[in-house]
């Protein structure tokens, strides 16, 4: 496996007795990457990153930092860190003895550096957990994995239960403080509007297969938006776009379709280039075949 590859993932399948939550997934994530992981619920991404960290057993051939996520365990979240959507942590304790709990059984980890990034939330050390809010619990929370010297980390909707400056804090921390150029960041979350000028690329999956693993880079120059009038829907209809969908704004050209390509230069007179966003794009691919998105 090259070092620049910090996961490499082949015909990965999980399942749960008769339903399969992974189908036969093929990706990579390379080193100083932000990768969001987006899917509806129920789609796999929580079963995905379980098998990342070897917590669920999959099918096909997945290494991790080099290493079988399930064999080499204990030595991979020596270097991988992973938050699940749920945070937990003893209630009876403060703050500052967390600290001092994690400096002694996590030999990578900086209390230095958990008092610093704990100075940009609204904990203090002095605090105990018992009487903080679910939020700051959240914040706490990050705040000890983060000060992990890790190569990759895993988070499961991370924000979950934070205001909206409380998020747009700890992102600005993640991107300013944790990536460096050589750790990668895989994030699954229901955000996308808050974390795609964060995203290097995204793996989208549906209902257990990966419908999307691009860079957003590759995303702008593959997919194309044509913003148009109601007059030139029925044409823009008949060329079969991903989706066609209603654009903000009063002006004239409300409408727009989505493509996978270049759109036929017909079409391309009809209408303007805009750029689609991660959010079209998501729905575009995931939609479920009983909802129909075409109607304005």
């Amino acid at each position: 496996m090259s070092t620049d590859l910090l996961v490499q993932a082949s015909g990965l399948s999980v399942r749960y007795g008769a339903k399969t939550a992974l189908d036969d997934l093929n990706f990579t994530i390379p080193k100083g990457r932000v990768v969001g992981l987006l899917g509806h619920n129920g789609a796999g991404k929580t079963t995905l990153m379980k098998a990342l960290v070897g917590l669920k057993r999959a099918e096909g051939t997945l290494t991790v930092l080099g290493m079988d996520p399930v064999r080499d365990r204990v030595a991979l979240l020596q270097s991988a860190c992973y938050i699940p959507d749920v945070a937990i942590l003893p209630r009876w304790a403060r703050v500052s003895e967390l600290i001092t709990l994690m400096a002694a059984l996590h030999p990578r980890f900086s209390a230095e550096r958990a008092r610093a990034l704990l100075r940009r939330t609204s904990v203090n050390p002095s605090d105990k957990v018992k009487n903080l809010s679910k939020g700051m619990v959240v914040q706490a929370h990050l705040a000890l994995v983060a000060s992990i010297d890790a190569r990759l980390m895993i988070l499961d909707e991370p924000t979950l239960g934070l205001d909206v400056l409380s998020r747009k804090s700890f992102y600005e921390m993640l991107i300013d403080e944790w990536c460096d150029g050589e750790r990668s960041v895989l994030i699954s979350t229901h955000q996308v509007e808050e974390i795609e000028s964060l995203l290097s690329d995204v793996i989208m999956l549906n209902e257990g297969k990966v419908v999307l693993d691009i860079s957003l880079e590759a995303m702008d120059r593959r997919f194309v938006a044509l913003s148009h009038d109601a007059g030139a829907a029925e044409q823009m209809a008949a060329a079969h776009p991903l989706l066609r969908y209603r654009l903000q704004g009063s002006g004239a050209r409300t409408h727009a379709a989505l493509f996978d390509g270049e759109p036929p230069a017909d079409l391309q007179a009809l209408g303007q280039r805009v750029r689609p966003s991660l959010v079209d794009l998501f729905v575009a691919l995931t939609r479920r075949p009983e909802m129909d998105r075409t109607q304005f």
